[in-house]
């Protein structure tokens, strides 16, 4: 198993500082502004419920919670959701923003490569705002099995990852990612690998006069490739559509992608 890079030393309080705060400001740049806010994040929860056709009381697990922005909202709509993560600062922050919503959430450390002690007892996974594709190819398929060993008959995987021909279609070397007032902010290196389908990220994080750089890679995965994937590890009824719940297009940020159960 291979780490392409470490996590929790990139998901830390600079990322929550940029993309988590309660108040942006207009100047705030990206994709993570919109894909963050209260009304994105409403939406993102309705989408789910309605792809993975929770009911009150299911079983949920919301794999690489974050700052637990969607298992909170997930909670909120009556689902028994626990937040699996391995950031300890963005676990500190979903267990402080749920007890301030008053919702029941179960956040735990955790490792996605492993959920033995979920076997059998899930009735949805989730797994939002590009949650997974951060190991090499075969632990990539390995969490997909974990994911499959965990659910229930009939239960549900829900995706929300890159659409990776709107990646391609806007292109970009390099750009500013966020901003917080005249001088904090995080710019982004890119460059994508034609081999690997890999996007390795050089960032450079200046805050309050200090500046750090981390570097980070993803998958990016085209809908038929995943397809073939999540077939492979025993899931069925695919479903794809954009971040709107729409037939997915080259138009769409975000790919979200369903499947049962067998």
């Amino acid at each position: 198993m291979v780490d392409l890079f470490d996590a929790s030393a990139m998901y830390d309080e600079d990322y929550l500082y940029f993309f988590a705060a309660e108040h942006l400001e207009p100047a705030v740049l990206g994709e993570h502004t919109s894909n963050t806010s209260d009304a994105r994040s409403e939406a993102d929860a309705d989408l789910i419920v309605e792809l993975a056709g929770l009911r009150p009381g299911a079983r949920v697990l919301d794999l690489g919670c974050g700052h637990g922005r969607i298992a909170r909202r997930l909670a909120a709509r009556g689902a028994r959701v626990t937040g699996l993560d391995i950031s300890p600062s963005f676990l500190e922050r979903a267990r402080s923003d749920a007890a301030s919503a008053g919702v029941e959430v179960t956040f735990g450390f955790g490792d996605m490569r492993d959920l033995t002690a979920y076997a059998g007892r899930l009735d949805a996974v989730v797994s939002w705002a590009t949650a997974y594709g951060y190991f090499d190819d075969a632990t990539n398929r390995a969490v997909l099995d974990q994911i499959r060993a965990a659910l229930v008959p009939g239960g549900r995987l829900v995706m929300d990852l890159n659409n990776i021909t709107a990646r391609l279609r806007d292109f970009r070397p390099s750009r500013v990612a966020a901003q917080r007032g005249p001088s904090d902010l995080l710019v982004d290196r890119y460059h994508l690998d034609p081999v690997t389908s890999r996007l390795e990220v050089t960032r450079t994080i200046v805050r309050e006069g200090r500046a750090r750089e981390v570097t980070f890679v993803v998958r990016l995965f085209a809908f038929t490739e995943l397809r073939d994937w999540l077939t492979a590890s025993g899931f069925t009824d695919l479903h794809v559509c954009g971040e709107d719940g729409e037939a997915l297009t080259t138009q769409h940020e975000r790919m979200v992608v369903s499947a049962v159960t067998q």
